[in-house]
């Protein structure tokens, strides 16, 4: 690691050795890379999802008509802390050591932000960390407890003595607070490295007071997979618990509560005593009449669930219309300090969610919707405005990409790549045909079994396996294929039948290389 560290930094001057005395190199780009936690494409309008032409987000469609929007995004496993450690090491999750949600990073691996300090960068990062270290490689952190609340929320710092303090407010625009102050204070004769990660929209979608009752009047529409029976799936579809008619809870999720009596028995009655009375008060104002009217209604059956999808579905939304205003603000401070033309802006989130495709909520499963990240990238300097591109990208090429614009050299151990040579829309020859996906988190909550498998530019083979472990769980051993191109929804799996055995050889012939190749060590 160190060689190349050495390496990286030897060359940082040889880069402007051209420029004559008197003449000034380029400068670094700056680089301010807001991550979202379970944010969907689908939920974005300027991916043109019926949903989002519902509730529509400028703020993030203005990144994608001045950059660059990437339509074949992806995770290398769609879990928070995993997601996060492949953004850190540029490294999948079993060569950076968290394959789950839980403990697993190895912290001896390199991060990006250490080699961008060392390159002169200031760094920061503010919001959800959600890794069992310290942030490592920052100059100044702000960072949530654990998850982070949605209401007035505690986060360390360095100046915190190692301790959690409560602050007063809603997260998004805190973590926005925090984000601004760090770009007040830093040195301005450095170039700067921000990651703002913010805890929404994560489960379970708490409003900021003032859009509590947004989209009330509006019916959002079902995808029409919603009703999906898995007919042609391993049982891994059959098992899992993460349905919108099964697992979603009504107290928890869905905010039907007396307060009185829930406000400590239970998640839901913790979350609501963390509020101001002022905070409650309109909390109240907002959901008591709904509720109501839920309960005179008598709902049983379809008209239930359906009942449940709105629920679900508007307190998202409303959530992502903060973030959205956020995103606003970053790029109002951005201009308003003339910094926005040498910035690139990155929009993501840490992997896709359930809008109810198939019944679902969640993430987990390496179909599309989860599998699938939102990506825009706004660098005017490299980047022409409503740019777009269809190359295979995935968030093991995020560091790469930032070392990349810096004038750092990758470690060589980098499994991604940089994404400059496609930020004018058309793909190298030599780029990508192909994605691996591996998800480890099993047995855990929502009950989606272990699984690896390819995407390429339209087929996907996944694989199931490993022991039963959770309650009436069976040892699985399955395959599935799709055609993206003529079945993208995936209700019909395709292993198995005659007339694709060449595709199925190749595509396992494929997947057995990745697994070689990068010594995976458990399939």
């Amino acid at each position: 690691m160190n060689t190349f560290r050495n390496i990286s930094f030897v060359i940082l001057p040889v880069a402007f050795a051209n420029y004559s005395c008197g003449q000034q190199p380029p400068k670094a780009p700056n680089i301010i890379y807001i991550m979202t936690d379970d944010h969907s494409y689908q939920t974005i309008s300027a991916y043109g999802h019926p949903l989002s032409k519902l509730a529509p987000t400028p703020n993030i469609d203005r990144l994608a008509n001045e950059g660059i929007l990437f339509r074949k995004a992806f995770v290398e496993n769609s879990l928070s802390t995993p997601s996060r450690a492949c953004l850190m090491t540029g490294l999948y999750s079993h060569q950076n050591g968290q394959r789950q949600l839980g403990k697993g990073i190895d912290s001896t691996k390199t991060f990006f932000s250490e080699l961008l300090q060392e390159a002169g960068y200031q760094t920061g990062v503010v919001g959800k960390w959600h890794m069992q270290c310290e942030p490592k490689g920052f100059d100044y952190y702000h960072i949530l407890w654990d998850q982070g609340h949605y209401y007035n929320p505690e986060f360390k710092s360095k100046n915190s003595g190692g301790k959690y303090i409560r602050e007063e407010g809603y997260a998004s625009a805190l973590i926005t607070d925090h984000s601004i102050e760090f770009l007040e204070q830093r040195d301005k004769n450095k170039p700067f490295c921000l990651l703002i990660h913010h805890k929404a929209p994560h489960r379970n979608w708490m409003p900021e007071p003032q859009y509590l009752n947004l989209y009330e009047d509006i019916e959002f529409p079902k995808p029409e997979t919603f009703n999906d029976d898995y007919s042609t799936r391993c049982s891994a579809a059959h098992t899992q618990d993460m349905t919108v008619s099964r697992t979603l809870q009504l107290n928890y999720d869905l905010k039907f509560f007396e307060p009185q009596k829930d406000k400590k028995k239970n998640k839901w009655g913790h979350e609501f005593n963390r509020m101001t009375s002022d905070q409650k008060s309109a909390w109240l104002d907002a959901y008591t009449p709904v509720n109501q009217d839920f309960v005179d209604r008598k709902l049983e059956g379809d008209e239930l669930v359906n009942w449940k999808f709105q629920r679900y579905i508007k307190d998202y939304l409303r959530c992502i219309k903060s973030i959205d205003d956020q995103v606003g603000r970053v790029i109002e401070y951005l201009e308003k300090e003339g910094l926005a033309d040498n910035t690139i802006i990155v929009y993501t989130s840490d992997q896709g969610f359930y809008m109810g495709e198939h019944g679902w909520f969640d993430k987990r499963f390496m179909y599309e919707e989860s599998f699938r990240t939102p990506l825009i990238m706004r660098y005017p300097k490299m980047i022409k405005a409503g740019t777009e591109t269809d190359a295979l990208v995935q968030n093991i090429d995020y560091a790469p990409t930032f070392l990349s614009l810096a004038g750092v050299q990758k470690p060589e151990e980098m499994s991604g790549t940089s994404l400059e040579p496609i930020f004018k829309g058309k793909k190298p020859e030599n780029w990508r045909k192909s994605l691996y996906y591996h998800y480890y988190d099993y047995p855990a909550v929502h009950n989606v079994r272990r699984h690896d498998g390819v995407r390429t530019e339209r087929y996907k083979l996944i694989h199931f396996y490993g022991e039963g472990k959770m309650k009436d769980d069976k040892d699985v051993d399955c395959n599935e294929l799709y055609d993206l191109q003529n079945d993208p929804n995936e209700l019909n799996n395709l292993y198995g039948k005659p007339e694709y055995e060449e595709i199925i050889a190749d595509l396992q012939a494929t997947l057995n290389k990745y697994r070689e190749d990068l010594k995976v060590d458990e399939y």
